[in-house]
This record gives structure tokens, C-alpha cells and sequence, in this order.
């Protein structure tokens, strides 16, 4: 499929050091992107590809001065891409609240002061496309990470919203949502379980469950095959689940009771 560029060339890539959105930085420069890949670690340079390039410019999505200097190194672009974040488990009840601010520091926030800087430059060129790596978990709560669901639940509310108001500027919003992933993520995820928590027990058989789930699930590079295939759409859909299964479940979940959905997804995770 020959490439196009609705959006323009140049793209704007949150957490783009691993991950989805390392997939998602490769896969756009390979097809002919000047791809900007903020990270808190990133190495600063610039990596030429066949038609399109990579370069790397530090940038903490929870510090309003690092994204103002970020964004003043890109100037104009066409497309962001949000896929920063982290998650956190623990229960519902008793995950440190602390943890939960951070989480959605990153996850929530994060998103939400990159646009406020982005949101006017696509605003002034007339066009423009905002994706937001979201997650299955955003729309079915998982137990036991509670808090990320909920950080990914307001990350779908604040697109819904944006993609209502932005749209007569010709900004277009997309919210992208991978269910089990294979990346550091697993790794990096954070657990919140007091010593004393009564759910220490069910806590850990479900957070084995879900690592298992991951370091099983779906190359990263799906996902940013996803978000290309978005770019090349003058008007997207707001959400697009990673998948067949995963849309096949999307489907089943506007017609299944809460009930029935709530009963599937505990046997899942040995609740």
C-alpha cells in the first residue's frame, strides 16, 4: 500500500524510547515520516531512514517547561501520536494513593498538557490527527489494576470530548486500543500491595495471570500498524480496537449485560 500523508509528514511520537511507541516511531519513519520521538531518555540525535527519519528529543510528559522546549525544537507537524505511560496493581481499595496520582500524572495528565501546546499548532495549520494509545482495559476494568483502567476510562472520556470540539478546526482524535501486548511494560509495571492488604493473595494470582497474558499477546508492532492505517484516514473512527478478538469483544460488550461481562472477565483472572 503506497503511503499518503493527510496529516503532513511529520509526526510528534509520546514515550517513543520503547514500546508501542518505539514500534510506532519505526514503522512511520520506515514509511516515509519525519518522526519525532519524545522520551525522558531518549537519546538526542537524529537516525536516517530510506524516505523518512527518526530524531530523539528528551521530553517528561508530566513537566509543562520539558514540553515546552520539546515542542519548540519540532515546530510545525501534522500528527501525535500519545502512547507515554505506565501501569500500577494493586486493589482497588487499598493501592497507595500516591501511586495512583502518579499514574495518572502519566497516563491522564500527561496527555492532557502535551495538547495543551500541541493542540494549537495543529489548530493554526487547519489539520491535524491526535491519537491516543488507550487499552482494552479502558473499557472493561480488570481487576486489580483498577487504577490503570480508570486512568485509561478518563483517557477515553477526554478524546470523546475533544473529538467533538477539535473537529471543526480539522483536528481529527482517535483513541487506539491494544489488548494484551508483548513489551517492557510487563516489566516496568508497578505493584501496590500493602503487607497487610486482604487481597494480597488474590492480587498476585491475577497479576500472574495478566503477565502471562502480555508475554503472550501481540507484537507492538501491530499496534503501530494500527496507527498508520488510522493516518492515512481523512476521518478516522474515534476508536479502533487491535485485533480481531478484540473488536469481536468490543462488539459483545454493548450487548452482554454488565453482569454477564463482570462474571467472563473474573474467570479470566481467577477472581
Amino acid at each position: 500500500m503506497k503511503q499518503s500523508f493527510p496529516y503532513g509528514d511529520k509526526i510528534v511520537i509520546t514515550g517513543a524510547s520503547s514500546g508501542i511507541g518505539k514500534a510506532c516511531a519505526t514503522l512511520f519513519a520506515q514509511n516515509g515520516y519525519a518522526v519525532f520521538a519524545l522520551s525522558r531518555r531518549i537519546e538526542e540525535k537524529t537516525e536516517e531512514f530510506k524516505t523518512g527519519s527518526i530524531t530523539g528529543i528528551r521530553c517528561d510528559v508530566t513537566d509543562a517547561g520539558s514540553i515546552k522546549k520539546a515542542f519548540e525544537k519540532i515546530g510545525d507537524f501534522g500528527i501525535l501520536i500519545h502512547s507515554a505511560g505506565f501501569g500500577i496493581a494493586g486493589a482497588a481499595e487499598d493501592t497507595p494513593l500516591e501511586m495512583v496520582r502518579q499514574q495518572f500524572e502519566t497516563n491522564y495528565f500527561g496527555v492532557l498538557a502535551v495538547n495543551g501546546t500541541a493542540l494549537p499548532i495543529l489548530r493554526k495549520r487547519g489539520k491535524g490527527l491526535v491519537i491516543a494509545i488507550s487499552s482494552i482495559a479502558g473499557r472493561v476494568s480488570i481487576p486489580f489494576q483498577s487504577h490503570y483502567s480508570s486512568s485509561k476510562y478518563a483517557l477515553e472520556a477526554y478524546m470523546e470530548a475533544l473529538s467533538m470540539e477539535a473537529g471543526s478546526f480539522g483536528i481529527r482524535a482517535v483513541l487506539i486500543e491494544p489488548g494484551d501486548t508483548r513489551t517492557a511494560f510487563t516489566a516496568k509495571r508497578e505493584t501496590g500491595i500493602p503487607e497487610t492488604s486482604i487481597y494480597r493473595e488474590k492480587a498476585e494470582m491475577a497479576i500472574r495471570q495478566m503477565e502471562k497474558d502480555e508475554k503472550e499477546g501481540k507484537d507492538p508492532m501491530t499496534v503501530a500498524k494500527t496507527a498508520l492505517k488510522v493516518s492515512n484516514k481523512n476521518n478516522p473512527p474515534v476508536r479502533v480496537a487491535v485485533g480481531m478478538s478484540y473488536r469481536m469483544l468490543m462488539v459483545l460488550r454493548r450487548f452482554l449485560p454488565d453482569r454477564a461481562v463482570l462474571f467472563l472477565v473474573r474467570k479470566i483472572y481467577h477472581q
